[in-house]
């Protein structure tokens, strides 16, 4: 490599007219040096110098020189060139030689490629002969392919159609065939008979509709005797079926999801149900009743009720109790049976109508039959099932309560049923006001309460004569006590219902805005159901009590009927939440009769104090008209005579006034309300007291002005003036009256 460098080296031009180095002959001469521009060695020098040494193919070269490791001696310059030469002649030979070994190769490659070339046509030549005697073999075995591959594809076609579209005889057999059970298969095989009914609507899009028609026929009686199947073993199940056991059998459950596509068997099935528990919640009733059945076979592990009830209220309340557990449990053993799955019994009645004849053939603006409500139809079944336990309910209750005579004992009943028919309603819902057993309750309520108002008025009429004597203590009369004995009783039995029978309504109020208005609104509707109950057992006791009062002198007539409220004042207030419209109303009867106590007191202090005239004459009169002061000395009652006699008879009454005044109201059985009567009326008193006693000092200050207007009269001054006839101040009588 480095006689290759060499080989290319370029050795500097001896005459080359590089820039001139530090002895260029280019530079001005020295002074005192002979010129030399002509000397063949300056001229060399001057060549050498000028070389530049930052030239890069120089530098490469003495970098090749330096590598080969020649000596600078003058042999070495002298051989140096032809060196190089040499060793240029030999690379180019070696060269040559690599050349010639490609040369024959490629020689060879020509050679292998004209061999190949005659291989290749004389194979040419063979196929084509070949193909041409195979070609009609070819193109036979061509078209058996493709009829094969035709042939395949049209089976696997049918195949999947078949699949699809076809049952197997073994799948028709668990599908219809009675002998068969009702199992997993038979709910797989039935949901493909469904699905090959819905994909028939494609066959039916096409032109030739023969084969979906068919299809869908052939389907279609096959669905009918399943459902019928299902239907039969529905019913068959049924009678062995143990609502009591909670493990009910999911297969009913799921065949009813299934059967509820037929809403027509659906609800057939329901009847048969229906009329089954009925007739086994009857016996039930009736064996709980008597401890035996219907058949008269005795269990002896039942206690009856009629026996275990010891009165009538027991008796009755026992049998609710009964009814009541019986609802709660059917409802909770048909939610599971009916309900538990969600919505699939709904979305079945759905399909299953909007499949049938009669809806496919409906106008588009008809509606329909309304969506399928699973509560309200579970709440409708447990009706049913218990319709036949009502009846007879139902006729027990009415015995007992026609045998009754005892008022107090006919409103519990009442009361009783009532909140029975509430806790059925919930039960049951509150809309369905065609339940038999909703029916029942109300019903029998009303007919308690009927019997409630009728004993409350055989017991009036025989009161009738004791509404004419009224009390030597004017107090409330045995009828009304024993009457407001009885409203407690009734009061006290309508809330503890009242209280059993909000408290679930009260829990959803809760989290509820404006609950305080709600509180008042149900305050309200609780007044109001009970004044029917007021109006029947209290309102003719107390309206006896005021004729009582009429036919007394005032103020005992007051004091009698004060009496009377107070008493019903005090039964009524603890039971202020449905009685505070009676409450307000005695309350405001009670004002009025304490104002007439009120003003029969202040007659009585008037007339007793010997001041009706005074009073009488200087109260129409005002302190601030002077006309009305100077007519004072003119009025008879001012005379001097009739003002002594008027204070000697105050002087006389003040000491025993107020005591003469409770007096009055001895009979008053609140002491409180007496004091306040007399109270106000001795504050009245002494307010008139205070306007005469203005007056009179007004007409002194003026009978003095006039004296002194006239110079002085003598028998003036003898007069003496109406203060001195009457002294008593306001102040004294206030102290003597507190």
């Amino acid at each position: 490599m480095a006689s290759n460098g060499l080989g290319l080296l370029q050795l500097p031009s001896r005459d080359s007219t590089s820039s001139p180095g530090p002895l260029s002959p280019g530079m001005p001469p020295t002074p005192g040096q002979p010129n030399r521009t002509t000397n063949p060695i300056s001229s060399k020098v001057t060549s050498v110098l000028s070389t530049s040494y930052a030239d890069s193919e120089f530098r490469e070269t003495l970098a090749l020189l330096d590598e080969r490791g020649i000596s600078n001696s003058a042999e070495t310059r002298r051989q140096l060139r032809l060196d190089v030469q040499k060793e240029v002649i030999d690379s180019n030979g070696q060269i040559i030689n690599e050349f010639g070994r490609v040369a024959d190769q490629l020689r060879r490659i020509g050679a292998t490629i004209d061999k190949l070339n005659k291989n290749y046509q004389e194979m040419r030549s063979h196929v084509t002969a070949s193909h041409a005697a195979t070609a009609a073999t070819i193109e036979e075995a061509s078209s058996l392919m493709t009829k094969k591959k035709n042939v395949e594809t049209k089976q696997q076609l049918l195949t999947a159609f078949r699949e699809h579209f076809v049952l197997t005889d073994d799948e028709v057999a668990s599908l219809t065939l009675t002998s068969e059970p009702v199992d997993d298969q038979f709910f797989l095989v039935l949901a493909k008979a469904k699905r090959i009914r819905k994909d028939c609507e494609i066959l039916l899009g096409f032109e030739n509709q023969t084969l979906g028609l068919e299809i869908m026929d052939q389907t279609s009686k096959n669905l009918n005797h399943a459902f019928q199947k299902l239907y039969r073993w529905i019913q068959k199940e049924f009678k062995t079926l143990n609502l009591e056991n909670p493990q009910i059998h999911s297969s009913v459950r799921r065949a009813l999801r299934v059967l509820a596509e037929r809403p027509s068997l659906f609800q057939s099935c329901l009847d048969f149900f229906a009329e089954a528990r009925e007739q086994i919640l009857s016996d039930s009733f009736y064996l709980a009743l008597t401890g035996a059945s219907a058949s008269g076979a005795k269990d002896h592990s039942v206690k009856p009720i009629e026996l275990a009830a010891h009165d009538p209220l027991r008796y009755v309340g026992d049998m609710l109790a009964w009814a009541h557990s019986a609802t709660v449990s059917e409802r909770e053993a048909l939610e599971v049976l009916f309900v538990s799955d969600g919505n699939e019994i709904a979305k079945g009645m759905q399909e299953g109508r909007e499949n049938e004849l009669w809806r496919l053939m409906a106008d588009e603006g008809d509606e329909g039959p309304p969506e399928f409500d699973a509560v309200k139809a579970l709440n409708e079944l447990v009706d049913r099932d218990l319709s036949g336990a009502a009846r007879i309910l139902r006729q027990r209750i009415e015995q007992v309560i026609q045998a009754n005579e005892e008022t107090i004992l006919a409103y519990k009943l009442a009361n009783l049923l009532g909140f029975y028919k509430f806790t059925f309603s919930r039960l049951l819902g509150g809309h369905n006001e065609d339940a038999v057993l909703l029916q029942s309750m109300t019903n029998l309520e009303s007919e308690a309460l009927r019997q409630f108002r009728s004993l409350m008025r055989d017991h009036i009429a025989t009161l009738q004569g004791e509404f004419q004597h009224t009390p030597a203590d004017l107090g409330p009369p045995d009828f009304l006590q024993e009457a407001l004995k009885q409203l407690s009783a009734i009061m006290q039995t309508y809330e503890t219902s009242l209280a059993s029978s909000t408290s679930t309504s009260t829990s959803k109020r809760h989290n509820v805005e404006g609950s305080d208005e709600e509180d008042d609104d149900d305050d309200d509707d609780d007044d109001d159901e009970f004044q029917p109950i007021l109006a029947e057992s209290f309102d003719p006791f107390l309206a006896g009590c005021e004729n009582m009062a009429r036919r007394v002198r005032a103020p005992s007539d007051s004091v009698f009927f004060l009496n009377c409220l107070l008493a019903a004042q005090s039964t009524l207030q603890p039971y202020s939440r449905f009685t505070s419209r009676r409450l307000a109303r005695l309350r405001s009867a009670a004002s009025a009769h304490a104002a007439k106590l009120s003003e029969s007191q202040y007659a009585f202090l008037v007339s007793e104090s010997s001041l009706s005239p005074l009073f009488s004459a200087l109260g129409p009169l005002s302190a601030e008209s002077r006309e009305d002061i100077a007519k004072i000395a003119t009025l008879e009652p001012a005379q001097p005579a009739a003002l002594a006699g008027a204070s000697q008879g105050l002087d006389d009454f003040l000491p025993s006034a107020v005591m003469d005044a409770l007096e009055n109201l001895k009979h008053l059985q609140d002491a409180r309300l007496a004091r306040e009567v007399t109270e106000e009326a001795t504050e009245r008193f002494c307010t008139d007291f205070e306007h005469v006693e203005e007056l009179l000092v007004l007409a002194d200050e003026l009978r003095e002005q006039g004296a002194d207007g006239k110079g002085g009269d003598d028998d003036a001054d003898e007069e003496p003036s109406l203060r001195t006839l009457f002294p008593r101040t306001t102040g004294e009588i206030r102290v003597l009256l507190s």
